[in-house]
């Protein structure tokens, strides 16, 4: 998750167009920090492993649901939608028909966790459900946890090009040149997530990726935070961008960080595409 947490603190000084659309950016000037895309990122990542990787749907969504809130909660002031805030405080919170990228940005810790294609897809759809649970803000998930999870299994960029676009429909034979002149903010998951996939397929290591993802403008945060999610599935992340990351965050999203590895390190056999 530290490539997702890594994109949004790099993307978030540049949100609403405030960049120059140019890969040529201080990465962390004075202002940038983590947003609700962290917090969340973290968020979903608790539940998971207070679930249980075998848990089923109503747990997983509990718990997702349950720990959302709380670190909502805990950080209310960090960028959330007018929609998701009102949520977040809801005594009996229910989803609300959400298209917005959100469930997209939220998703990478389930790309890690699973061991199958078709469960990583499952629990995807589950964590979206709660909050976004129109089928763009469904889908939007579940491409990008389907993309993490090709990526920490050796496919090709190519090869999950080609998947996303062909189960999911998005336009991936778009290059960044052609979308960054006329690109703004668009912070639904149509909008942005196949933006932010291109940003990784036209990479060539992690930063490279957000970078990209941050030169088009926009929900730069957001597209940044997925295109990092999967560029570091894909190649990885250096002790100075985890220290990077580290440095940036409290100590109460460490120990997150921490305890999700560790769970990632007890069920790390057996991982096939199914």
């Amino acid at each position: 998750m530290y490539g997702a947490i890594l994109g949004d603190i790099i993307g978030s000084p540049y949100e609403f167009d405030r960049g120059e659309k140019t890969k040529d950016f201080p990465l962390f000037p004075p202002h940038a920090r983590f947003t609700d895309d962290t917090v969340m990122t973290v968020a979903v990542a608790e539940a998971l492993i207070a679930a249980g990787t075998d848990a089923c749907e109503e747990n997983v969504k509990t718990d997702v649901v349950r720990l959302m809130q709380h670190w909502g909660r805990c950080y209310p002031r960090v960028g959330y939608g007018g929609m998701f805030r009102q949520w977040l405080v809801m005594e009996h919170p229910q989803p609300y028909g959400s298209f917005g990228n959100g469930s997209a940005m939220r998703v990478s810790s389930v790309g890690w966790l699973y061991d199958s294609l078709s469960r990583t897809r499952e629990v995807a759809r589950w964590t979206a459900e709660v909050t976004h649970n129109h089928p763009e803000g469904v889908k939007g998930a579940d491409a990008v946890a389907s993309a993490i999870f090709l990526a920490r299994t050796e496919h090709t960029r190519e090869e999950i090009r080609d998947y996303i676009a062909e189960v999911f429909g998005y336009n991936l034979d778009r290059t960044l040149d052609t979308i960054r002149p006329t690109y703004h903010m668009d912070a639904t998951c149509q909008g942005s997530v196949p933006e932010a996939i291109i940003s990784f397929i036209e990479s060539n290591d992690l930063i490279d990726a957000i970078r990209n993802a941050v030169s088009l403008g926009g929900d730069t945060d957001t597209t940044a935070c997925i295109a990092g999610s999967i560029a570091e599935a894909f190649y990885g992340c250096t002790d100075e961008e985890k220290r990077a990351v580290e440095t940036r965050l409290p100590e109460e999203m460490l120990t997150v960080l921490a305890a999700f590895r560790m769970a990632r390190e007890e069920d790390a056999e057996g991982i096939a595409v199914k």
